[in-house]
């Protein structure tokens, strides 16, 4: 069997993306590890399909690389957004996307070529607890927990952990979060502007991630150490977001390639 696919990414953050009508009907936690194998597989983040058939209500849903499905990624949703742009399902100055955390709306921004600029709207984070103390087995911290439409544990810190991979991946998986959780850790250069690496649930490491960014920013924001709009550096590049109504992010996704994977 073949699987039809276009990869993409939104700063860095990778995704296969497939048409949902074209995705076996079974087994898609199976397939989303098997086609997200970066040695053995195509190699993403995640796997999404894509469904537009009904072009007023297109819909995705996610999964991780390790199999799981998260409720949203803001950087997959954007690649989403490119892919019905690109593809010519989508049309105008915005599109409406239903993912598992309600429907997001995306506005086109710029567009070049295969690569296009959105600002979503991200919603109004929900804060779970503004100050927790989070005890693992390779370090203690003090984090800000929130929901962004997926679980989010923000940690707040002059300079970033030695082990802070070892760290995301224990707060990940701690007693606290049965449902497993989403880690940024973030330094505030200034008011404005915030430094943020990610350990993403089910991924691991990532170069960057949008919801991610909305709760490293929203935490310094709550804390009192930064203000709107800010700018978020992560390691494969800037996402912009301001908090007005609602938390509005902006950044790119890029479609990079297509192709087919062959599955047994």
């Amino acid at each position: 069997m073949t699987i039809p696919f276009t990869k993409a990414h939104g700063a860095g953050n990778d995704f296969l993306l497939t048409w949902t009508e074209l995705a076996p009907a079974h087994h898609l936690p199976d397939v989303a590890r098997a086609i997200c194998e970066r040695h053995t597989g195509v190699g993403a983040d995640g796997w999404m399909l894509v469904d537009a058939r009904d072009p007023l209500r297109p819909s995705i849903r996610l999964f991780n690389s390790d199999g799981s499905e998260p409720e949203i990624s803001g950087n997959g949703t954007r690649c989403a957004a490119a892919l019905l742009y690109h593809s010519g399902k989508a049309s105008g100055d915005a599109v409406h996307i239903r993912t598992g955390a309600g429907v997001k709306e995306l506005r086109l921004m710029e567009w070049s070529g295969a690569r296009y600029t959105f600002e979503m709207n991200m919603g109004q984070p929900r804060v779970v607890e503004k100050v927790q103390s989070i005890q693992t087995d390779v370090g203690n911290v003090d984090a800000t927990l929130l929901d962004v439409g997926n679980p989010q544990v923000a940690i707040l810190c002059p300079e970033f952990p030695a082990n802070w991979r070892e760290l995301g991946a224990a707060i990940e998986r701690h007693p606290m979060f049965p449902n497993r959780t989403n880690v940024s850790f973030v330094r505030v250069l200034d008011e404005h502007i915030i430094d943020v690496v990610f350990y993403e649930r089910g991924v691991g490491e990532t170069m960057s991630s949008g919801t991610g960014s909305t709760g490293a920013a929203a935490a310094a924001i709550l804390r009192g150490l930064a203000k709107s709009p800010v700018r978020v550096m992560t390691p494969a590049g800037d996402l912009h977001l301001r908090w007005t109504d609602s938390i509005w992010l902006t950044g790119p996704a890029e479609i990079v390639a297509t192709g087919e994977y062959l599955i047994s």
